[in-house]
């Protein structure tokens, strides 16, 4: 098993190049909800933290109530794959929501955005219709499609804490 110094790199440059990734999380009644999201990662050499921009009126807000569990999972025509298996924290804080705002304002494209252009967002960071969600990985995978067609499934690159 990888170290997360080896992984997280990797992880983070395959899930930024493929943009948008497939979220899971768990209802109430323990059943599995998928919908497709726009993460965005950092890693600073000894943490990696992902963060999603999102409505928290959703049904995966009444999801996370009950359980804070996400599964995150990257895929590409060419079945490059990475997941992230994480815990998840409401920002709902003034200060905290704008911080969410900045960050993907601020980044590169293709990860980075104008939040403004969602119409519930128009208000900006403040409207009740927008929060941010802290991603805490508890487990990664990397699995590149070269890895999986040579069959080398031990050459993948997984990390859990």
């Amino acid at each position: 098993m990888a170290e997360l110094a080896q992984i997280a790199p990797a992880f983070v440059d395959m899930a930024h190049r493929i943009v948008w990734a497939t979220v899971a999380t768990v209802d109430p009644l323990g059943r599995a909800r998928t919908r497709i999201l726009h993460p965005i990662w950092e890693w600073d050499g000894a943490a990696l933290v992902g963060w999603i921009a999102t409505d928290p009126t959703s049904p995966k807000g009444a999801h996370l109530a009950q359980n804070r569990s996400v599964s995150i999972t990257y895929w590409t025509p060419e079945h490059d794959t990475c997941t992230a298996d994480c815990t998840a924290s409401w920002i709902t804080d003034d200060p905290g929501r704008a911080e969410v705002w900045r960050r993907f304002a601020e980044a590169p494209e293709p990860v980075g955005y104008d939040p403004a252009i969602i119409p519930v967002w128009a208000d900006g960071p403040t409207s009740p219709r927008f929060a941010g969600l802290r991603l805490e990985p508890w487990r990664l995978k990397v699995q590149p499609a070269s890895v999986m067609l040579q069959g080398a499934i031990e050459e993948r690159l997984t990390w859990s804490a």
